[in-house]
């Protein structure tokens, strides 16, 4: 039994903990963030290192060493996209009157750097570990680029909660891409899928040597992705998923308040989209604010 619940009680704490130690780093003032991603840059070329390293091993501590560098990349590019360090081409919401389509392609214009690169590692983790014994890292790290990707899909076609204390006042604009609605057509899909998959792995542990690599590298994996799937669940479900983190959250003066997060006109977050910062209306509005600046100088 033992051999059961020391994988899943380390990866429950792990993602908690990471998490929140993300969440609270992003919550921090910004002249920290330059420490925080230099402090993570290391760490995730270390855990490039490890990954490296344990590509051939087939312990139990190689499987525990390939699961928690792969959560040390995730962190980082989690960080570097939250610092807003790596997000996309866009930087502001969506275009006012266009249609759902249109929003779904600036929605990608605001995440492109962030996929890419997420993207990129996990060929490099590929790489690594192509024709090698140990895949949990690649594994975990495929497993959380799917629960994320699916959640981004999620939240733009609509979920009750929309998790808005997390997001910091610097990517205020990515609330423009969120919709708020009880249910959308994706997520009954994205919660059996994955759960499917959580099943397959533990049915895979149970069949493999108690206690061996094999085994504590499936109930790993198995583990975070349920983890995704209690996630998925509290993007519907009337509960505040913020109460797991708020020893993370206390500290943050800029979470939006509930009254923000929707949009009666059309389930839209945030109210109006918020127009691109060039153009004609750009040009008018930094005119104004030169006026207003000459005038306060004058008087």
């Amino acid at each position: 039994m033992f051999e059961w619940l020391l994988p899943a009680v380390f990866a429950i704490f792990i993602w908690w903990f990471s998490t929140g130690v993300v969440i609270l780093l992003d919550g921090l003032p910004h002249r920290t963030f330059r420490w925080s991603l230099v402090i993570s840059s290391m760490l995730a070329i270390g855990a490039l290192m490890g990954l490296a390293h344990t590509a051939s091993q087939t312990t139990v501590s190689g499987a525990y060493c390939a699961f928690t560098c792969a959560l040390l990349l995730w962190g980082w590019h989690e960080l570097s996209f939250l610092t807003g360090w790596i997000t996309g081409p866009r930087k502001w919401g969506h275009s006012e009157g266009c249609s759902r389509w249109r929003q779904a392609l600036q929605a990608v214009q605001v995440i492109l750097w962030h996929e890419l690169w997420l993207l990129l590692s996990l060929s490099l983790l590929a790489a690594l570990t192509w024709n090698q014994a140990n895949h949990v890292g690649l594994w975990t790290f495929a497993g959380l680029w799917c629960m994320r990707a699916s959640a981004k899909l999620n939240l733009f076609l609509g979920v009750r909660n929309l998790g808005l204390e997390f997001l910091p006042s610097h990517l205020n604009y990515l609330q423009h891409y969120f919709r708020k609605a009880p249910m959308n057509l994706l997520m009954p899909w994205s919660i059996s899928l994955a759960t499917a998959v959580v099943v397959w792995l533990v049915m895979g542990a149970m069949h493999a040597e108690p206690g061996s690599a094999s085994a504590i590298g499936k109930l790993l994996v198995a583990t975070m992705l349920a983890m995704g799937v209690l996630e998925h669940w509290m993007l519907v479900l009337p509960i505040s998923p913020s109460a797991l983190w708020r020893w993370a959250l206390r500290h943050r003066p800029d979470a939006p308040s509930a009254s923000s997060e929707a949009s009666p006109a059309d389930g839209l977050v945030g109210g109006s989209p918020q127009p691109a910062p060039t153009g004609s209306n750009g040009s008018h509005l930094r005119i104004q604010r030169d006026e207003k600046l000459l005038h306060a100088r004058s008087a």
